[in-house]
């Protein structure tokens, strides 16, 4: 592996609570370390509980955001504040499980003007619970994905069928599926039953959401191609 210069450090915000007892939380460290690896970067993974994030939180000095599964979060709204930040300013961003649900809600409320957007988990009875438990729960399931050809996430994996491991419950309602995806959030992933299962913003540079755990391969010694195109986007100079 290259020597990186100070240039090629690369630092990203993982946004979620860390628990050493978490499949997910055990992959991410290794992850980045085979990413950087194989980039020749120096790459830090840097933790940030979601209740230790608010307006002041230096956010800026990070190249890239990874909101982690391990869903309800602390703080629902420190994780969104991150994932804001992420899309206004146009950092690299992946969300992977509860990562993918937290962008979405961030996506309804400060895009859409949703502001009663609500997770189903901790508000169940919210008049628009936008996230709610998937018809058919995907703990510990491995299923097909077909990923929309030209896409980010297609290009990452350089094939259009992919088969991934989830630990999720919950997902988008199909009751506000449509009027959620008619702008800048588009469906990239689908699984064997057509469910959503991965989702990318058209006018982000690198802006993508899985409910599915890419990073749990690492633990396989096999690279996330998700966590090695979060880390080249990461590279490249900021818009």
């Amino acid at each position: 592996m290259d020597t990186a210069s100070p240039e090629s450090n690369i630092r990203i915000a993982l946004i979620g609570d860390y628990d050493p007892q978490v499949t997910a939380h055990q992959a991410i460290p290794v992850a980045l370390e085979m990413a950087a690896e194989y980039s020749g970067l120096n790459v830090q993974g840097q933790w940030l509980a979601t209740d230790s994030i608010n307006a002041v939180t230096p956010l800026a000095g990070f190249d890239g955001f990874w909101c982690v599964p391990a869903s309800p979060y602390r703080d629902m709204d420190g994780a969104l504040r991150a994932i804001r930040f992420a899309r206004e300013q146009r950092r690299p961003f992946l969300g992977t499980c509860g990562g993918f649900q937290h962008a979405v809600l961030e996506y309804a409320r400060n895009v859409l003007g949703w502001s009663d957007a609500e997770h189903g988990e901790t508000s169940p009875d919210a008049a628009r619970a936008l996230i709610t438990p998937l018809a058919c729960s995907l703990v510990e399931a491995v299923d097909s994905i077909h990923l929309v050809e030209g896409s980010l996430i297609a290009k990452a994996y350089e094939t259009s069928e992919i088969r991934e491991g989830y630990r999720c419950s919950y997902g988008v309602n199909p009751e506000f599926e449509r009027e959620l995806l008619k702008h800048e959030l588009h469906s990239v992933g689908h699984d064997s039953a057509q469910g959503l299962r991965a989702l990318e913003l058209s006018d982000h540079p690198f802006f993508i959401a899985t409910l599915f755990q890419p990073e749990r391969a690492a633990l396989e010694g096999i690279l996330p191609p998700l966590v090695r195109a979060l880390i080249e986007a990461c590279a490249r100079p900021k818009p």
